[in-house]
């Protein structure tokens, strides 16, 4: 799934968007046009360098769920079957998927192989495994693919079984992200979910009789009629089912969407801000007791298991997207495609014909990157790096941030910390403000605590922003 193009962090304001793959959330994506894609004057390191990653949108689903407003092709309920292998939607979408990646310009002399692939929808595991091995070929002749790359996949529950998932498995699948979103069948129907909890389990099963040694599971809360009891339940059968990721997200209800025009968010049958954040808490607190670790905003994960595809995001590095609706950040550029099929095909064509290009030329507003680079990293444990935001920015940019967020490390929604990773007391804090050349040999990191901070991420990021463009 795909996230949104505006910056829409947490309620409270606190979670951040329901879809899976954060490829669609920032602040200043361009949309295609039949123009070359420029922006403004100013480089940073992370824009430089090569791609190595690629998100691949595959749009297919039984159906459309009602909190989604995606771009997916709605296939109908016997889509599952294995007769699908030759539905013409199917195979002239991915035709035109390979024809726009064989479109696409190497924006370097030299370039390393791809290091991961995510396959996001859409619900990918619908699509057949020779279709996916068609997709996989193209990129690895036109960009290499490394031999050790991880390539994720969002299954849904009733979508595959033990033979789909070995095909996928034996064409380099080695990671998988299974939708799960609740374990209570009146949930799931609630939001026209095409699966129930029997095939939740029977997922699991299969992923895990399948030795997939990589797995992820995706939970929604904050929806209709849900209830704490039900979200405690959903995270104790998600932490017996022992994935080595959670992914846990709050519904977001958009315009345009059948609960867009049943739900007004804060009114029953929704959960208030107050209960939203009680679940945000909950998560949590039972993820981190069980051994997860809380490594971004909406993601945990056991050690080692963090989702190499989704850090490329979080460290604002380029990558290439492909396939409906999607983004790519190459040379600068957030570069959006269409949403609809059809003007999708007429942007493929024009790709062709070198009309259009979704390479940017690395020039950049400095205070957009800025920006982009604080959310970002913020979203994260790890936080901002403040040695390397000096570098890039200045140090005098850098320490109006600490000196900002001053009162956030009163109130304990912001940590600062210094290289060993150790907080720095309000009173250390307040000694370093005094002396400018202390603030650039101690403080080493800012980071949103767990969870109050990320809770008032919406608000802390803002902040900033302020900051850096008052």
């Amino acid at each position: 799934m795909l996230i949104k193009s505006t910056f829409t962090p947490i309620i409270l304001s606190a979670f951040p968007t329901i879809p899976r793959n954060p490829k669609h959330f920032f602040s200043r994506t361009i949309s295609n046009t039949t123009q070359t894609v420029q922006q403004n004057a100013s480089t940073n390191p992370t824009t430089t360098i090569p791609p190595t990653s690629a998100y691949i949108h595959l749009p297919f689903c039984r159906k459309r769920c009602h909190y989604c407003d995606f771009p997916i092709v709605a296939l109908g309920s016997s889509s599952a079957q294995p007769d699908n292998n030759d539905d013409p939607r199917i195979v002239n979408y991915i035709q035109l998927l390979c024809r726009e990646i064989n479109a696409t310009k190497v924006g370097y002399n030299t370039n390393p192989p791809l290091e991961t692939v995510f396959f996001g929808g859409g619900t990918p595991s619908l699509v057949p495994p020779k279709l996916v091995l068609s997709v996989l070929d193209t990129l690895r002749v036109k960009f290499g693919l490394s031999l050790d790359a991880e390539i994720s996949m969002e299954m849904d529950p009733g979508t595959f079984d033990a033979n789909k998932l070995k095909g996928f498995m034996g064409l380099g699948v080695n990671r998988v992200s299974l939708g799960v979103q609740a374990f209570q069948d009146e949930l799931l129907k609630s939001c026209g979910r095409a699966h129930g909890v029997e095939e939740v389990y029977q997922a699991i099963e299969i992923v895990k009789s399948c030795g997939v040694e990589n797995w992820s599971m995706d939970l929604i809360s904050s929806l209709p009629h849900q209830t704490p009891q039900m979200w405690e339940e959903s995270l104790r059968l998600t932490v017996e089912s022992w994935p080595n990721h959670v992914s846990v997200y709050d519904l977001q209800v958009e315009q345009g969407t059948k609960f867009g025009i049943l739900y007004t968010p804060g009114e029953f049958p929704l959960p208030t801000e107050t209960d939203s954040a009680k679940f945000y808490r909950m998560a949590s607190s039972m993820l981190s007791s069980a051994g997860y670790n809380h490594y971004e905003i909406s993601s945990y994960s056991k050690d080692g298991f963090e989702c190499k595809h989704n850090l490329t995001y979080w460290k604002n590095k380029p990558f290439y997207a492909f396939g409906l609706g999607s983004a790519s950040y190459l040379g600068g550029v957030r570069f959006s495609r269409p949403k609809k099929m059809k003007q999708f095909v007429d942007y493929v064509q024009n790709l062709e014909s070198g009309v259009v290009d979704c390479w940017g030329s690395n020039d950049i507003d400095a205070k957009d990157l800025s920006m982009d680079v604080v959310m970002l990293s913020l979203r994260t444990a790890k936080g901002l790096d403040l040695k390397s935001f000096r570098e890039a920015f200045g140090c005098s940019l850098a320490d109006s941030l600490c000196k900002g967020y001053k009162p956030f490390v009163e109130s304990g929604h912001v940590l600062c910390l210094d290289d060993h990773r150790r907080a720095i007391t309000v009173a250390e804090l307040n000694t370093l403000l005094s002396n400018e050349n202390e603030i650039g040999s101690r403080l080493a990191y800012i980071r949103l605590s767990d969870p109050e901070g990320f809770l008032l991420s919406n608000e802390l990021i803002s902040h900033a922003f302020g900051i850096i463009d008052p």
